[in-house]
C-alpha cells in the first residue's frame, strides 16, 4: 500500500489548485432581441470561455419578473431599452451599484446612472426627419420650433403611448420646467396634420408620402427603412445645435441585486463598452457607440455629426410621471 507523505499530498493540493476552473456562466434578461445580442454574446464567449444563458420579453414583463423573484432570480444582468425603463428598475430595486473604472472611463456621465446602478450601452438619437421635396434644412431649427405657425397641419408625431415620446417630453421638463414644456406640446399638437402613428415606421412613410412634412423619430428606424426603400423622400436633421443640442437616451444594461455571478456579469458588462463590443452592439441596430472612442458604423456615420443634449438620461425616468399627465393635459394622443 502506497503512504502519502506530507510533501506529496501537498502537491496533489497544489495540482488539484491549479487545474482549470470549469468557466463560470452569466444569465441575461434582455429586452433586445435575440438577433441583437446573440452575436455579441457568442463573441464573448469564444473570447473568454464564460457561458452566457439569456431570455427575452418585453421590458415590462422584465421588470415585472424581476421584482416578483426577488432574491430567487437567476439573472445576474439586465439589458434593456430606454433609460426610462432602466431608471424603472433601478427604483424598484432590482439592480445594484457597480464601481468600475473601466465603466466610468468608456462612458459619458451623462449616459449612465448618476449612482452607477445602470450604464448606457449605445445612445439613440431621436431627431427631425422631413419630406426632403418639400422642406428645406434651412426651414428647421427647433424641437421647439415645431410649434411655430409655419408648421401648422405639416406635423406628424408617433402616439404618446410608447416611451420614446415619454422620454423626450420627460428630457424637455428638465431641460424647460413643466409650464414650458407643456405648452411646447401643445403647440405641436395644433400643428398635427393628422392622428399620432403606432410606430416610427408609419410616421416617417407618412411624411415620405406628402402626408405631412416633418416629424420626430429614433434615426434607427430612419436606416432601416431607406435600407429597404432607398428612394424615399426622407432627410434627417439635426435640431438645437445652438443651443442644448439634440435629444438622445440609450439602452443599456445593469447587474440584478441578488446576481449569482457579480463578477463575471461585471466583466461582460464592462466588455460590452469596450471597443470590441460597441460596434457589435451599437452596428447592428444602426445605433450610435456609447464610447465615444469607437467608431460609428459608415452608414450612420453618413447621417452626420451632431451635438448631444447633455442632460443625464436618468431624467427620462425621474421625469416620466410628470411627462405623461402633461402630454395627457396637452391633448397629446
Amino acid at each position: 500500500m502506497k503512504t502519502f507523505t506530507f510533501n506529496t499530498l501537498l502537491s496533489v493540493i497544489m495540482l488539484a489548485l491549479a487545474a482549470p476552473v470549469a468557466a463560470d456562466e452569466v444569465v441575461v434578461y434582455s429586452a433586445r432581441n435575440e438577433q441583437l445580442i446573440k452575436p455579441m454574446f457568442d463573441a464573448y464567449t469564444n473570447e473568454t470561455g464564460v457561458k452566457i444563458k439569456f431570455i427575452t420579453d418585453k421590458e415590462g414583463a422584465l421588470l415585472q419578473r424581476l421584482k416578483a423573484e426577488g432574491e430567487n432570480t437567476p439573472a445576474d444582468m439586465l439589458i434593456t431599452v430606454d433609460a426610462g425603463n432602466l431608471w424603472e428598475a433601478a427604483r424598484e430595486g432590482s439592480l445594484k451599484p457597480v464601481q468600475s473604472k473601466v465603466l466610468t472611463a468608456n462612458i459619458p456621465a451623462h449616459l449612465r446612472d448618476p449612482g452607477n446602478q445602470w450604464f448606457g450601452l449605445s445612445v439613440r438619437a431621436r431627431t427631425i426627419f422631413f419630406n426632403n421635396q418639400k422642406v428645406k434644412p434651412a426651414d428647421l431649427s427647433t424641437y421647439e420650433d415645431l410649434g411655430s405657425p409655419k408648421w401648422k397641419d405639416r406635423l406628424c408625431l408617433r402616439t404618446s403611448k410608447k416611451v420614446y415620446n415619454q422620454s423626450l417630453v420627460a428630457m424637455m421638463i428638465a431641460e424647460h420646467g413643466e409650464a414650458k414644456a407643456e405648452q411646447i406640446v401643445k403647440s405641436w399638437v395644433a400643428n398635427l396634420a393628422t392622428d399620432p402613428f403606432p410606430d416610427d415606421t408609419k410616421m416617417l412613410e407618412a411624411i415620405a408620402a406628402g402626408q405631412c412634412d416633418v416629424g420626430i423619430a429614433n434615426t434607427y428606424y430612419f436606416g432601416r427603412l431607406i435600407e429597404k426603400k432607398p428612394g424615399l423622400a426622407l432627410g434627417i436633421f439635426w435640431p438645437n445645435q445652438k443651443g442644448s443640442g439634440v435629444h438622445v437616451n440609450v439602452s443599456g444594461a445593469g447587474i440584478t441585486r441578488h446576481a449569482k455571478h457579480e463578477k463575471e456579469a461585471i466583466k461582460l458588462l464592462e466588455w460590452l463598452s469596450s471597443d470590441k463590443a460597441q460596434n457589435l452592439f451599437a452596428d447592428i441596430n444602426l445605433e450610435y457607440p456609447v464610447n465615444p472612442a469607437v467608431k460609428t458604423d459608415p452608414v450612420v456615420a453618413a447621417w452626420g455629426q451632431f451635438k448631444q443634449n447633455p442632460i443625464n438620461v436618468s431624467k427620462a425616468g425621474e421625469l416620466q410621471a410628470a411627462a405623461v399627465k402633461l402630454m395627457d393635459r396637452a391633448g397629446y394622443r
